[in-house]
């Protein structure tokens, strides 16, 4: 018997009894929808943890912590393999004052290799780099830092007399500086923090570069990024006037090494955790996500899983009644010569069919659902939460990637396959005699 002849004759007798066979595709088809959905919910927030972690940070980027930190380590670090650059950063540990015409400011300055924040992708909204020592970029913010007293005292004794909610308060600029800030030369000055005093030696610097806002809207830049090379002039000042006791430093550092490629990330960590540092590294937490979310998901496929054994009972009791129905036609098979495995292998074909039919309508109306709740849920949870803007939010509820598919297509056909055996082994068992003897 031809393959196509098997394939005929399944076709035939699934034709004969339409409802019941209906209502076991229906059954296995919620089964493996409710798999696939329920799994989908893991990887959709496994998506959108990751994406929130990667948001505004570099997935080369490794930090380095460690109270001496210097240029020496820093050029030692750039030896590893695979580092493409270390920059290390060191703010001002001081009072700091910054004068633009009659507006001042309280941002802090940062002093850096801008040959190596280069290498590492310091991005820029306009202008330059610093090419000298008196030469700056200015953070996104540091506009709205700069401010002239009187004009805020002045908007301040206006806003009292007028009557407003406490949203509006909140949303209420102070006023500040609005002219262009690039090829603008500033006032710098530091003092002692315990008077909050200026030691009175002013450096001029240039505004070159405007840095690009950070990704996050609440995170404000107000900083001053100046080359390293005027590290010996500020160290000067602070040793002129800080007490004669004090061993503290003018600076505070902090150090990030940036591999050249993701892969890579790891094997530099290992190597700084040998040398003795302290590191961090977005790849290290990507992993610990990764195995949760691995348990996570594994265990939602198991109670998906459980749904299609549920929905199997029907599929048993469908091939059951079958072979009941056809136990005449079985031994006028055997009576012609069929073989016990061709009659199992019809039967099994016939439950096969059942799971493959149920899983391909499953995987289509479960990409329909996920479509349907990524647009859908968004709105919804922001009304309840009174959040207009969060469906704006790169939130996902539900991804479904081919493996998932895959997987649930194996269990899904693998348990119909299974359900059918046992039908399908009972029927190679019939005896002829007794089967002919039957009544149609």
């Amino acid at each position: 018997m031809q393959f196509k002849d098997q394939l005929d004759f399944v076709s035939q007798h699934i034709k004969k009894n339409k409802l019941r066979v209906f209502m076991t595709i229906l059954a296995a088809t919620m089964g493996t929808a409710f798999l696939i959905i329920l799994a989908s919910v893991g990887f959709g927030i496994q998506d959108t943890l990751k994406k929130e972690i990667l948001d505004n940070r570099l997935v080369t980027q490794i930090e380095v912590y460690g109270a001496d930190l210097n240029t020496d380590k820093a050029d030692k670090m750039k030896k590893l393999d695979h580092v493409k650059a270390v920059v290390l950063r060191q703010e001002v540990n001081a009072s700091q004052e910054t004068t633009l015409d009659k507006y001042t400011s309280p941002s802090g300055l940062l002093v850096s290799d801008f040959e190596e924040e280069k290498k590492a992708g310091f991005a820029l909204e306009k202008g330059r780099l610093p090419n000298g020592k008196y030469e700056v970029v200015v953070g996104h913010d540091f506009a709205k830092n700069l401010m002239n007293e009187e004009e805020v005292e002045k908007f301040q004794n206006q806003q009292q007399g007028k009557e407003s909610n406490e949203e509006e308060q909140a949303e209420l600029e102070l006023p500040h500086y609005k002219g262009d800030l690039l090829g603008k030369e500033i006032t710098y000055e530091i003092g002692s923090y315990e008077t909050n005093e200026s030691y009175k030696e002013p450096i001029k610097l240039t505004i070159v570069g405007i840095a690009k806002a950070p990704a996050k809207d609440f995170i404000l830049d107000g900083k001053l990024y100046a080359d390293a090379s005027l590290i010996p002039e500020l160290d000067a000042i602070y040793d002129r006037h800080k007490a004669e006791e004090s061993e503290e430093s003018l600076f505070y550092s902090n150090l990030n090494v940036y591999a050249d490629e993701l892969q890579n990330v790891k094997g530099i960590t290992t190597s700084l955790k040998d040398d003795g540092y302290s590191v961090y590294s977005i790849s290290e937490e990507l992993e610990q996500i990764d195995v949760f979310f691995l348990a996570l998901k594994a265990g939602l496929i198991f109670i998906g899983t459980i749904a299609i054994l549920i929905s199997s009972i029907g599929i048993f009791n469908t091939m059951t009644m079958a072979v009941t129905e056809r136990t005449r036609e079985i031994g006028v098979m055997k009576a012609l010569g069929a073989k016990p495995k061709l009659i199992q292998r019809l039967f099994l074909l016939e439950s096969a069919w059942i799971g493959i039919i149920g899983t391909v309508i499953a995987v289509i109306l479960s990409y329909a659902i996920s479509i349907l709740a990524n647009y859908i849920l968004p709105l919804i949870v922001g009304a309840a939460l009174g959040e207009e803007d969060f469906n704006e939010l790169n939130v996902t509820f539900s991804i479904i990637p081919w493996q998932l598919v895959v997987i649930a297509s194996a269990i899904s056909i693998g348990v119909a396959m299974i359900s059918g055996w046992r039908p399908a082994r009972k029927a190679t068992q019939i005896d002829v005699i007794d089967a002919l003897r039957r009544e149609l």
